[in-house]
Order: structure tokens, then sequence, then C-alpha cells
């Protein structure tokens, strides 16, 4: 019989996320003559069976569009509202599957929708799960799409910072996302340059951090780039790029100027790495589900596709291991973490 798919894309969006919806549409239409649809707006369609079809037509010219065509949400089905004695949304859900005669549900996200998906497998839904996220933070895989074009737009900004940076001999904090893991200031930090990071997982001390960019100044270096993760500690009301370079320039006397990329590190077409990558994970989503090997969230592991059991992933986090071999050789080449 012909297996009937459904694929969603939910929290928040990144570059590669058509790409991912293209890979399991096509291989699942073309290579197994499966029926797939597409819910809306994440988690949310599949409560309130909002849908679309998606045939070979629809799955074209979408794989360097931005975005999702799927639209998305952070609708957590499980989770109880305030104020709600029941939650009836799981049974809406399995009632909308059954109604729809599905195999199977598609997830594309990030943790809290792998932890969602691992759920929904619990209640009897057939899930396969695929990992997005510009933070590169879901435990499990060694990348995730979305990343590599979120550092490839901060290492850029970063880039053009260096000039005026150097023309008024200023300190520059620029600040890139990540609430727990470091990975994209680590990345970019790397990649464009960057005199200092500081990420979550590495304890910084600001004064150590002013006494660096005193020591780069006394050493007639004309300026500093100080890449910081959003999620490093800092005052709550104000930003972490503003708090750091007021910390800087009050203790050191320096000029400092800050800079926060936000949303545009989430925009825009992907990169031809996370097209890629994306297209491996749809593709081999759809190869999961041809097997009927559900409950699975497809991952990258030793340089290899496979997978690994829902179960295993969902609520854990990814983090940089402050003993990374990267960090590491970033030390010796002078890049200060602010912990010394």
């Amino acid at each position: 019989m012909t297996k009937r798919i459904g694929i969603l894309t939910a929290g928040g969006d990144c570059p590669g996320l058509n790409a991912a919806i293209r890979g399991v549409g096509k291989t699942a239409i073309l290579n197994h003559g499966m029926e797939v649809i597409g819910f809306t707006a994440g988690f949310s369609g599949l409560i309130w069976k909002e849908y679309i079809v998606l045939d070979e037509a629809k799955l074209s010219g979408i794989l360097t569009v931005g975005g999702t065509i799927l639209g998305t949400s952070r609708e957590k089905p499980f989770k109880m509202e305030k104020g709600e004695e029941t939650n009836e949304k799981p049974a809406l859900i399995r009632k909308n599957y059954l109604d729809l005669k599905l195999d199977c549900v598609v997830c594309i996200g990030g943790n809290g929708t792998m932890k969602t998906a691992a759920q929904l497998q619990k209640i009897g839904i057939n899930v396969i799960g695929i990992p997005k996220t510009i933070d590169n933070d879901v435990y499990g895989t060694e990348v995730t799409f979305g990343f590599d074009s979120a550092v490839t737009i901060a290492t850029e900004a970063i880039d053009r910072l260096h000039t005026t940076a150097n023309s008024h001999q200023r300190a520059m904090v620029i600040e890139v996302m990540g609430h727990d893991a470091g990975w994209i200031a680590l990345y970019a930090g790397l990649a464009g340059g960057g005199d200092i990071i500081l990420i979550p997982e590495i304890k910084y001390n600001i004064e150590s951090v002013c006494k660096a960019i005193e020591n780069r100044f006394s050493m007639k270096k004309p300026y500093s780039i100080v890449v910081i993760a959003e999620g490093i500690e800092h005052p709550a009301h104000m930003s972490a790029s503003a708090y750091i370079a007021e910390r800087i320039q009050t203790l050191t006397g320096i000029e400092t100027r800050d800079t926060r990329l936000g949303y545009v590190q989430r925009g825009g077409s992907p990169s031809a790495m996370d097209r890629i990558l994306a297209t491996r994970y749809g593709a081999y989503a759809a190869e999961l589900i041809a097997k009927g090997d559900y409950g699975q969230m497809v991952a990258i592991q030793n340089g290899k596709i496979g997978s690994v059991p829902l179960e295993k992933v969902g609520g854990k986090l990814s983090l940089v291991d402050p003993n990374d071999q990267l960090i590491d050789k970033a030390r010796k080449m002078g890049v200060y973490f602010g912990d010394e």
C-alpha cells in the first residue's frame, strides 16, 4: 500500500528548512511513490488539521529559498497552559493522524521539537525527526543545518567590523546567537579573527577581559574584536553586548562600540553546505520511513549519516566542551576566552 506522510517545521526558522522539506518530499514521492502533505505553522497545523498537499511541483524551486514554505511556530502541544485543567491537544493530534491515514510525521526542528516528537511516538504516532538549528546544539548529531549559514553571516559581519575598529582604534563587541551553546561565537570568532571570544560554557572574568584588551593596546595593537554569545552571564535589563561594551569602556577608558546581529543570522538563503546537509537529512528520513524504522532522529556521527532514537535526544543539549581541541588551538594562537 502507498504510504502517506506528513511534514512539519517547528521552532525558530533557519536557512535550509525548505531544502530539508524538498529532500524528504522528493525522495518519498519519486523513489518510494508516497503521498506527502505539509502541516502549516508547526505543531499547530497538526493540532488543527491545517495542511497542504506537497506534490513534486510544489517542491520545485525551493532549495535555495530561506525560511519555510510551511511556516513555523513555537507551539508545544504537550505543555499545559496556565489555568488549564486538561490538555486535549495530544488527543486531537492522534485523531487527525488517524483521520488523515498517515503512516508517519516528519518533524523538522531543534531540541524542543525533538522532545515533542519523542512524546508523539509514545502516544502511538510514527515519527522521524530531522535536527535543525543555527545554534548547533541538538544532542545526538555532530552538526545541524542552519549552523553553517549563521556562521557565514556572523563571520562576514566580524570581517566588516575590523576596518571600522582599526580606523577608530576602538574595541568592538559583536554579539551572536547562542543562549546555552557557544558554537556560533566560537566558529565565527575564529573564522573572523576575533581577539577575545566569550561563550556560555566558559565562565569569564570581566576584569581579565579588560586587562587583555589593555595589553593589546600597550603592544601597539590599535584595536580589539570581542565576539560573544548572547547567553553569557550579563544583567537581565540589557543585552550581553551592551553590558560587555559598557564595562570595557568604563574600566579601560578605551572607546568601545557594540553590535548585536540578532535575527539577521536566521534569514536569507542557506549556504551550499546547509543545502547539502539538509538535503541529505531529508532524503535519509524518507529512507527510514520506507523501511518502517520510526522513532528515530536523522544524525551525522563520525562524518556518516545515520540515526539515533528520539527518546535519547529530546531535552538534551550539545554544548561546547571547554577542552575542545579547537579551543586549545585558538588559545595557542593568542585568542583569549576570558577565563585566565
